[in-house]
């Protein structure tokens, strides 16, 4: 390849025969007339191995292209029972053309290359059943040779339909490009580095082990990045609405439409002699009458479905340009229902696999017959129903229409258990609200915790907890060992919290049962009709603390809180191991534990080395009283007129300024939960999911209220059970396919 860039090179200056080349050149030309003696060195062996009866071949190459040239590698993968070898075949390079052409363009020619090389190789080696394996490591010519060749523009639509009528069946894969050895010829090698070159030679080492550990990367890319895409023009057509029988609609399993329609006929059928010896036989159908009543509802959907094709295979037509069964090849058999023609007239296999029956994926007839295969594969997945089915019918988008019906399948839904996932909400106003610290707080437990009573051997242990508060605009937090899991307990550490950090205005929490306590205790104190709630009154002119709950078992609503509980116990398991520390040590050493959360920067450092501060919780937890009443920002007033007090004032407002400016702005992104699935209604089937219970035993509930938010997406529902009503996240319900299937039976009503 480097003699081929170096002879364009000298084309491309119009230099006569006997003109010398410019020093550059010729100094390259030197290189590589010294580097041709390391060619001796180079042994390849010649025994493949492709003809060993008890080795299974495969084909695998490599494409890639760079600014200079493209180039194309085959390899011959053999794995045996003593191990897996690969052989370099052969391989092709070319310079790019003199006409500027752009890098994906060019790695589609390499692909083309590539393509032409390994079906010349095939067939000299006689290997057409070997399957073929081709790699590239551009994801935008993978896309092109993926999708239909009409969809590009010329240049690529004519290379992408010449590789996919070359090799039809070869399976083009995405691979890294430090791992493709097709980068060697397309850039080119000197002659000493190429000989102890194991890439080239034996190819990427993964192609030595299980397909499993080979690169997954399918290199899908969005259609909106792709170039090279014919502009479609797209015209509004009326759809034509096919209604089915009555009698079709009225069941739901193949079994006994069927059984249904085969005694009718057997009642129709003229010159049966009703004698007792018939009337004996007659409990029973024949299974020549099941299959007749099969054929007689197969040719009605057909009629129904396919009357243009229908017709013009009855008068020996060819059938319209734009019929979806032209690729099918179909014919009319001697019972008047049409078949697949297709290429397997001489296969050893049955009638019936040779050439089944063609079904309209939108008949009910269909959807009967694939809920049949589906339950007698044992509820199996796409692949094993639809190879079931195609022993007997074809389906045109027969996988998508396995794949609808799997999706309302009842029994499949309960064990997928995949919940409903509703867009990510809004930051509540608290998050995103300046305010004094731990005036909006949220409260969490972590534990349990073994706490000592005191010090010495032969003391015994209890089981504490530690209740960790988070400040919601700072993200500050509050650490507090509790001694047992009440409402008492929890009350006293919140006292110790209020008394240090200040009294709340709203506190957010899980629904568990030591704060529903807590919550009603508070209520009780801040009653305006006791004397504690006239003194607080009188002192805080506070209408006391308001408890604002998240949906029972929905912990990822409160991911602040969950996200210090994490931080927390990250703290304690490497100090504190499996030592058993007293009260005393404990709360010790939760106040550095807190002081090292506090320490943490809310924003990462900035580049500029003079910059040394960081914006952490800790700056908003000093310089004010706990119970300062908000005043009014001096950060527009000059330091000059300003007391001392008020310069104080001053830098606390700076805080906050940053806090608006940096922080503040980096909550906008939906981290996580960007798609919005379509919701719930009301009257919806689901099941309530549970952690201590199989699926199988998961309780069957009906959606009774909807909760959507500020932003009009529900997340929380209440459903009533056979036995009580509940309100649950949508995380915590897994919706059952009743819905769908009541809709598309109305459609087909219609």
């Amino acid at each position: 390849m480097r003699a081929k860039i170096l002879i364009q090179s000298a084309w491309l200056r119009k230099l006569d025969w006997d003109t010398p080349l410019p020093s550059a050149d010729a100094l390259a030309w030197r290189t590589m007339l010294s580097q041709l003696p390391h060619l001796n060195e180079i042994r390849i062996s010649r025994w493949l191995g492709s003809d060993d009866p008890e080795s299974r071949v495969e084909l695998h190459g490599f494409a890639d292209a760079s600014e200079r040239g493209y180039a194309a590698v085959v390899y011959l993968r053999s794995s045996t029972e003593r191990g897996t070898t690969l052989h370099l075949l052969n391989a092709k390079g070319k310079v790019a053309p003199l006409k500027p052409v752009s890098l994906p363009r060019l790695e589609l020619c390499a692909a083309a290359l590539l393509a032409n090389l390994v079906f010349h190789t095939r067939t000299l080696l006689s290997l057409s059943s070997a399957p073929v394996f081709l790699w590239s490591d551009s994801k935008v010519t993978l896309h092109w040779i993926h999708g239909y060749a009409s969809r590009w523009k010329t240049y690529v639509a004519n290379r992408v339909s010449q590789i996919q009528e070359r090799l039809p069946e070869a399976q083009w894969r995405h691979v890294p490009g430090k791992d493709n050895p097709a980068d060697c010829a397309s850039r080119g090698v000197l002659p000493s580095d190429l000989v102890g070159h194991l890439l080239w030679w034996t190819g990427p080492s993964w192609l030595q082990e299980d397909e499993a550990r080979w690169p997954s990367d399918d290199g899908a890319l969005p259609d909106a990045d792709l170039p090279e895409q014919r502009t479609v023009a797209s015209l509004a057509a009326a759809v034509e609405v096919i209604s089915e029988p009555d009698f079709l609609l009225r069941f739901s399993s193949l079994h006994r439409l069927l059984r249904v329609t085969a005694w009718c006929l057997r009642w129709r059928r003229p010159g049966i002699r009703r004698t007792r010896d018939s009337a004996r036989t007659a409990l029973s159908l024949d299974p020549h009458e099941i299959e007749d009543a099969l054929l007689r509802w197969v040719r009605v959907a057909q009629t129904l479905h396919f009357h243009s094709e229908l017709t013009a295979l009855g008068k020996g037509r060819a059938l319209p340009p734009r019929s979806p069964l032209t690729r099918l090849n179909p014919f009319l058999d001697g019972s008047g229902v049409m078949r697949v023609g297709g290429r397997l007239k001489h296969a050893i296999l049955s009638h019936d696999e040779r050439h089944p029956i063609v079904i309209p994926p939108g008949s009910n007839l269909t959807r009967l017959l694939v809920d049949s295969c589906h339950r007698r594969s044992l509820h199996g997945g796409v692949q094993l129903t639809l190879g079931l089915l195609r022993q007997r019918v074809w389906i045109p988008r027969g996988r998508a229409v396995v794949k609808r019906a799997i999706h309302r399948c009842v029994v499949c839904t309960r064990w997928r258990a995949v919940a409903p996932q509703p867009l990510m909400g809004n930051l509540p106003r608290a998050r995103v609200t300046p305010a004094r610290p731990f005036l909006h707080t949220g409260v969490d437990y972590a534990g349990p915790i073994l706490i000592r009573t005191s010090r010495g051997r032969g003391h015994r242990a209890s089981k504490g907890f530690i209740s960790v508060f988070v400040c919601l605009s700072t993200k500050a937090v509050h650490l507090e060992a509790v001694t047992d899991y009440t409402a008492e307990a929890f009350l006293a550490a919140f006292r110790r919290f209020v008394s240090r950090r200040g009294l709340c205005t709203e506190v957010f929490s899980d629904c568990g049962t030591n704060f529903v306590g807590a919550d009603r205790e508070l209520r009780e104190m801040f009653r305006a009709s006791s004397s504690d709630g006239r003194r607080i009154a009188h002192v805080t002119a506070s209408d006391g603390v308001r408890w604002r709950f998240n949906p029972p078992a929905a912990p990822h609503f409160g991911g602040l809180w969950e996200a210090a509980v994490k931080s927390t116990k990250h703290h304690l398991r490497k100090v504190i191991g499996d030592a058993t520390l007293t009260y005393e040590e404990m709360a010790t050493l939760l106040s550095e534990v807190e002081a090292c959360l506090n320490s943490r920067p809310l924003q990462p450092l900035t580049d500029d080395p003079d910059d040394l501060t960081a914006l952490t919780p800790g700056h908003f937890l000093i310089g004010a009283p706990l119970l300062a009443v908000p005043e009014p920002s001096l950060t527009a007033e000059k330091d000059t007129v300003l007391s001392r007090w008020q310069l104080l004032q001053k830098m606390r407002d700076h805080f906050w300024e940053r806090w608006t400016r940096e922080y503040l702005n980096a909550l906008a992104t939906l981290p996580k939960w960007l798609k919005n699935e379509t919701g719930p209604s009301v009257g919806d089937l689901c099941l309530l999911r549970s952690e201590t219970t199989p699926p199988t035993r998961w309780p069957l509930a009906r959606i009774t209220a909807l909760h959507p938010g500020d932003d009009g997406i529900t997340r929380v529902v209440t459903i009533r059970t056979a036995s009580s009503e509940l309100t649950r996240p949508l995380a915590k319900i897994i919706l059952l396919p009743g819905a769908d299937t009541k809709t598309s039976s109305s459609h087909s009503d219609s």
